[in-house]
């Protein structure tokens, strides 16, 4: 699973050739989520609020970058760093 991403102790990632929905994986400590990166609406697992909140805020941020390594994942292609929330 490649980092994309790191920042306030989050770290974001996603799987080569995963399922639909375009998502992305954060995992804040041992607790994880999966969002979807059109709506940004988590799909499942759970991370603080304030955490979730800062993955959001992220992502809102990114979401073209996102969804460009969301098919550069599919086709197994290395995928782009995203800067971290700052």
């Amino acid at each position: 699973m490649p980092e994309i991403s790191r920042f306030y102790g989050i770290i974001i990632a996603m799987f080569f050739e995963d399922h639909n929905p375009p998502h992305f994986h954060a995992r804040y400590g041992k607790e994880g989520v999966v969002i979807e990166i059109p709506t940004l609406r988590v799909l499942e697992g759970q991370i603080p609020p304030r955490a979730l909140g800062l993955v959001v805020e992220w992502a809102s941020q990114h979401q073209e970058e996102l969804l460009i390594n969301w098919e550069y994942a599919r086709q197994t292609k290395p995928l782009g760093a995203i800067p971290p929330l700052a």
